[in-house]
């Protein structure tokens, strides 16, 4: 596994919802199933687009109107080579957060 995948499956990383400028921005592209989202602490920031996973995905607490709550984003990308999930809990009213990879095989023995 590459560096880049093994730093960010290690912990939680500070993550900001790229090309949104508001909730409602936000709400569209999970709408379209496929989000951008920006690890900032890497070098140059990793910017990764992924396939939500509407199943695993959890919109309950969000109030897109009113930028309020928080949304948890579950979705499946390849980042160099290497099939992982990426796993995010959005704030709506700064639309920052967390999140890490999983690798997908790690995943599967789990």
């Amino acid at each position: 596994m590459n560096e880049l995948v093994k730093k960010l499956s290690q912990g939680q990383h500070k993550i900001v919802a790229e090309r949104s400028d508001s909730a409602q921005e936000l709400k569209e592209q999970i709408e379209r199933e496929f989000v951008l989202l920006k690890f900032t602490e890497t070098q140059g920031g990793t910017e990764l687009g992924s396939q939500l996973d509407m199943q695993q995905s959890k919109l309950d607490d969000a109030d897109f109107e009113n930028a309020k709550g928080v949304v948890h984003l579950v979705g499946n990308l390849v980042l160099d080579y290497v099939p992982v999930q990426l796993v995010a809990d959005i704030d709506l009213s700064t639309l920052q957060g967390t999140g890490k990879l999983v690798p997908v095989e790690e995943e599967a023995t789990a």
